[in-house]
């Protein structure tokens, strides 16, 4: 059976948050579009998830996507960018759930697994392979919006199978039932 659905895929960042969103036709899959949020000139910590919150249900509102794929923050060694990039994520994923939008959430070796065949893959090896997948001309100056539609595509390329690697969630209700530990 042939599905249609759109799927806007986001890399959440503090400083850049990069975002796209395909056009799924069967089993075939189109650019609608991608792009980022810059967050630099923004001091303040909250304020960035406001813009981060504010655009996500922008991007929602304008394309009526059916999914959204998001990265999940990854390990690293700082504690406070790890704690800033999961807030990044929660505000992107709060967005999407006030819209009752099903989540999605994909390891940054997935990604790039899905895209490229390699989960040790460079973004730029991403970008070029996303080009070939989605017939676009110029590799944007930032590859944080290649990263948000590697997500998308990703999520494409799993179709309907439920696996350990992406959890989705319609509503707050069964993210907490899902995630009890999650919650202070």
């Amino acid at each position: 059976m042939a599905k249609e659905r759109i799927i806007l895929g986001i890399d959440p960042g503090t400083n850049i948050m990069g975002y796209g969103l395909v056009h799924q036709k069967g089993n075939k899959v189109l650019l609608i579009t991608m792009g980022i949020l810059k967050l630099s000139q923004y001091d303040n910590h909250a304020l960035k998830l406001k813009k981060i919150f504010e655009r996500t249900l922008g991007l929602v509102e304008q394309y009526h996507p059916d999914e959204l794929a998001i990265e999940a923050p990854f390990y690293g060694k700082n504690v406070q960018s790890m704690l800033k990039l999961g807030r990044a994520q929660g505000v992107a994923m709060a967005a999407a759930l006030y819209k009752e939008l099903p989540i999605f959430e994909y390891s940054p070796k997935k990604i790039k697994q899905a895209i490229t065949g390699n989960g040790n893959a460079s973004k730029e090896q991403v970008a070029g392979m996303l080009k070939t997948i989605l017939n676009f001309q110029d590799i944007p100056e930032h590859l944080d919006a290649t990263d948000g539609l590697a997500a998308a595509v990703c999520h494409f390329f799993q179709g309907n199978n439920t696996g350990d690697e992406k959890k989705s969630y319609s509503s707050w209700k069964s993210f907490i039932s899902d995630n009890p530990d999650r919650l202070k």
